[in-house]
């Protein structure tokens, strides 16, 4: 198997539905009480790219991206619409803290907060789009001195930030996902029409 660092057709993919998915146990005491666990320390995002398709060129894309990652067999890149930046639109470098400075670190993870001060959760970013990421220590934004690997998410200084110092980024992401299926079922609905009532996928966790 292989990570393909392909996106699945766009036009496709803003159509689709998902969001993450976590695993928690539930046991109900005879008092009537509960006992919960949550089982993963990360959401796991689900998709069904059926939803998007609507039309039969989309259905070809589709088809011929299907093949290509041979089933479920490897992973690819995923636009999620709802959910693919740091901040706005434009992602800007005080948009995330990723780290505090210790005077010796110098490798920090990309990640995205969602939530409040309560008890956040903190998302690692694995695949940032290539360009996209910015980067500042102490409130001032990096022109170099720092890189980011595309493959894991994990900016490098090659000066590790001063001891207390805030270190932010700013950056749009894809999901890692692959097909939860090796069978498409497809339908031609008219002459330029075709419906594909289910085409599931299911993020790489790293």
């Amino acid at each position: 198997m292989a990570f393909h660092p392909i996106r699945f057709p766009l036009d496709v993919a803003l159509g689709a539905r998902g969001g993450p998915e976590r695993k928690t146990d539930v046991v109900t005491l005879a008092s009537g009480r509960e006992q919960r666990n949550g089982r993963w320390a990360h959401s796991r995002r689900r998709y069904n790219a059926g939803y998007g398709v609507k039309s039969r060129a989309d259905m070809a894309a589709v088809l011929a991206f299907f093949e290509e990652r041979r089933g479920r067999l490897h992973g690819f890149l995923w636009r999620d619409g709802l959910d693919f930046s740091s901040g706005g639109a434009v992602p800007a470098a005080l948009d995330q803290v990723i780290g505090t400075g210790d005077g010796s670190r110098t490798a920090f993870q990309l990640s995205k907060r969602y939530g409040a001060a309560f008890d956040p959760y903190l998302r690692p970013i694995t695949r940032p789009v290539a360009g996209s990421v910015k980067v500042a220590v102490a409130g001032v934004e990096l022109a170099g001195g720092w890189a980011v690997e595309l493959t894991t998410g994990v900016v490098t200084f090659t000066v590790a930030p001063d001891d207390g110092a805030d270190v932010t980024a700013g950056f749009l992401f894809d999901v890692p996902v692959r097909f939860d299926t090796d069978r498409l079922d497809v339908e031609l609905t008219s002459f330029d029409g075709a419906d594909a009532p289910s085409i599931p996928l299911v993020e790489i966790l790293p």
